[in-house]
C-alpha cells in the first residue's frame, strides 16, 4: 500500500479506509456481527476474493475481528473493535450525503 504522501489527516483515512468496499463492509458489521456468507449475500457485487482480502485487510489494521468458533462445521464471524465502532459517526456521514446525492 502506498504510503501518507502530502501529510494530509484526509490522505491517511482515505488510504485506510478509501475504496469500493471497505466502508460497506463496516457499515454491515455496525449493525451486528455477520458470517462470511451473510457479507457475501448483503453486498452481492463483492467477489468472494475481494471480500477475503478486504476482511483480511481490515483485521491486520484492527477495525474488525474475526472469531473462529470450535465446532462441526467451522463457524467464524466478524464484529467490530472498539476502533472500528468509532467510525459509526462517519458511517452516519456517509449513509447522508448517499441520501443526498441520490436525490440531487
Amino acid at each position: 500500500m502506498k504510503g501518507n504522501i502530502s501529510g494530509c489527516s484526509v490522505e491517511e483515512a482515505m488510504t485506510v479506509l478509501g475504496g469500493r468496499w471497505r466502508m460497506l463492509i463496516i457499515s454491515f458489521l455496525i449493525e451486528r456481527p455477520m458470517r462470511f456468507n451473510e457479507l457475501r449475500r448483503a453486498i452481492p457485487n463483492i467477489s468472494q476474493r475481494m471480500l477475503t482480502l478486504e476482511l483480511r485487510f481490515l483485521e491486520e489494521e484492527g477495525f474488525i475481528n474475526r472469531e473462529v468458533f470450535a465446532q462441526v462445521p467451522v463457524k467464524v464471524e466478524y464484529s467490530l473493535t472498539e476502533d472500528g465502532k468509532k467510525l459509526n459517526g462517519l458511517v452516519d456521514v456517509l449513509k447522508e450525503v448517499g441520501s443526498w446525492l441520490k436525490i440531487r
